[in-house]
């Protein structure tokens, strides 16, 4: 299952990616000053709508088992902060941070600073990586679950070893 914010651009894409294959997605969807409507590609009985981020990021994190963040602007700074600092102040088990595009992100912050300056560790740079593809992402966070070793979904469930549910396997 996709879950995005429900908004348009990527998070628009991602929801359009899901109903196109036929499958279900959510959409955590926040009121703004500037008019901002659910895609249309969101499952209509899996749009919600906040009027606070707090309580949008909890709903979002507390079901997420992967953070994938594409450029952006202050939202998407926030919501990767707040998964970094939570994760890194063991508030929350880790989940994989994926940031696509490391060009972006290195312009849009140095976490090589933050640890010179003393501010972070030297190990929470290893609290996420970055990925150009949605490949690479992909199979970043099905070596993120086997190196944890933690399933990515329930056990039993063939998707939490990286096949597609139902997918025969060979013996």
């Amino acid at each position: 299952m996709i879950m995005t914010g429900g908004g348009p651009g990527i998070m628009e894409a991602a929801n359009r990616g899901a109903h196109d294959v036929g499958a279900q997605s959510i959409g955590l969807n926040i009121t703004l000053s500037k008019e901002q409507a659910p895609n249309p590609y969101v499952t209509p009985e899996l749009c919600f709508r906040f009027h606070y981020f707090a309580m949008r990021k909890l709903h979002l994190l507390m079901r997420a088992r992967a953070l994938v963040a594409f450029p952006g602007g202050f939202g998407t700074m926030d919501e990767l902060f707040e998964v970094l600092s939570l994760a890194q102040t063991r508030k929350i088990a880790p989940v994989p941070v994926v940031l696509v595009g490391e060009s972006y992100w290195r312009g849009a912050f140095d976490p090589d600073f933050l640890v010179d300056e003393g501010v972070i560790d030297p190990e929470d740079r290893d609290l996420f990586w970055f990925s150009e593809s949605a490949e690479e992402a992909w199979q970043g966070i099905l070596r993120w679950y086997e190196t944890a070793g933690r399933p990515l979904l329930p056990i039993g469930d063939d998707a939490s070893r990286g096949r597609p549910i139902g997918q025969e396997v060979e013996s």
